[in-house]
């Protein structure tokens, strides 16, 4: 299992890219995958090979109208982990209410 955060946006489309994010968002949901959005970046939970695949059509959403995408990738690959999306930020929280 792997943790996978990613941003996708359109290079050259001016000021706003909210439509086509919002098209590799739809992606992301659509996979069914455990996935979380904000402001920069999109992290989705799985295996390897589901999650790259989701990012590769994610990226293949954007680039439909535009000839050249940005993508910046990171993973936090844990074999045998799952439920990390949320445990991570938990146990942040714990250590944070225990100082």
């Amino acid at each position: 299992m792997a943790l996978f955060a990613f941003s996708v946006a359109p290079l050259g489309a001016g000021e706003s890219v909210t439509e086509p994010v919002a098209r590799a968002i739809k992606v992301v949901r659509d996979s069914g995958l455990p996935h979380r959005t904000d402001a920069m970046f999109t992290t989705i939970e799985g295996e390897w090979d589901e999650c790259m695949d989701v990012i590769k059509r994610a990226t293949d959403a954007i680039g439909v109208d535009h000839g050249r995408v940005s993508l910046v990738i990171k993973a936090d690959i844990r074999p045998g982990h799952s439920g990390e999306l949320e445990g991570k930020v938990e146990r942040v929280h714990r250590a944070l209410d225990a100082s």
